[in-house]
């Protein structure tokens, strides 16, 4: 019993670490948009993917190489709001000025 308490508290404070560690990996799927083409909410042509979750839209701001590169080659500045380009995005994500913004490590684009 001696032993249990501090081995208990090193497997706690461990898997704390390794939620804080994960918090901040996301992987998204939904339509992709040119947020100056499309949406007009950009200055320069930056990749916009919309998520439906639950009742509303949630619109996420991919930021990265990655996304550059993507956004030509998948097709998603010519992209339509009704007609959108469905991928699958995995990246960080974190809020700036009020806009979820995920750097993206990878994009795919989905059938």
């Amino acid at each position: 019993m001696r032993k249990f308490f501090p081995l208990l508290a090193v497997a706690v404070f461990f898997s704390g670490l390794t939620y804080a560690f994960a918090a901040g990996d996301k992987t998204i799927t939904g339509g992709a948009v040119c947020g100056k083409c499309a949406l007009k909410e950009t200055a320069t042509c930056q990749n916009v993917v919309i998520v439906k979750e639950g009742d509303k839209e949630v619109k996420y701001y991919l930021v990265g190489e990655e996304s550059k590169k993507a956004h030509k080659a998948l097709g998603i500045c010519g992209a339509k709001v009704d007609a959108p380009i469905k991928v699958k995005v995995t990246g960080t994500c974190e809020k700036k000025d009020d806009k979820l913004e995920i750097t993206v490590t990878k994009i795919e684009k989905c059938d």
